[in-house]
């Protein structure tokens, strides 16, 4: 029987092999993009059209960065990507990077700064919290940095600006639903490919101020 230490090594190793031999994670290699998330955003845009040349975007809690390298293909230098994450991003072209806490007044001023009083095409979020596997504490955890990019978003979208979000199906999560559906015209599901099976993980599609 393995002490708790004992489980937790073996949990580390399986992952390691699964992430080492998973397609994704050796495709984002060949082709440059900094983690497998790039294809998640792919997917999302070939169904959903979030991007396009020109657009205004911000990108909450960006680092390693695989979400800004693929919107800053399709906007272009005419384009605005502006990036925030508590972690150092390596920078990109096109890509204004502020590292800190969008919640954080003085962070927010520097956000606002960055986009030069321009209102925002696609506000989009990929921030989990550090999770424990306990699904009664990572939920409600997930869900309230979900609140937090949709106060963001509500606040500096264009009229019919949209608002993707990563989410946790868990506790919490219909009733984040529901608010979106109250603020947003349009509000869609999507779990990409990409996104493993096992995971609780799903993206929220909110498109249209209310």
């Amino acid at each position: 029987m393995l002490n708790p230490a004992g489980k937790r090594h073996k949990s580390n190793k399986d992952w390691l092999v699964e992430h080492v031999n998973d397609p994704y994670v050796q495709r984002a290699k060949q082709e440059g993009y900094r983690s497998r998330a790039a294809y998640k955003l792919i997917e999302l845009d070939q169904k959903d059209r979030l991007l396009r040349t020109g657009g205004v975007i911000v990108d909450l809690g960006s680092a390693p960065g695989s979400w800004c390298q693929v919107a800053a293909r399709k906007v272009g230098a005419s384009g605005k990507i502006v990036a925030i994450d508590l972690l150092e991003m390596q920078g990109m072209n096109h890509v204004e990077f502020i590292q800190g806490d969008f919640s954080d007044e003085q962070i927010l001023r520097q956000v606002e700064a960055a986009l030069g009083g321009a209102k925002v095409d696609l506000v989009m979020s990929d921030m989990l919290p550090n999770m424990t596997g306990v699904t009664a504490i990572d939920s409600p955890r997930a869900i309230y940095l979900c609140e937090l990019a949709a106060e963001f978003a509500l606040a500096h979208l264009k009229p019919d600006g949209k608002f993707l979000t990563k989410a946790y199906q868990g506790p919490g999560y219909q009733e984040f639903f529901q608010q979106l559906k109250q603020q947003f015209k349009t509000v869609v599901s999507r779990k990409p490919d990409a996104s493993r099976d096992r995971s609780a993980e799903i993206y929220l599609l909110a498109s249209g101020l209310r």
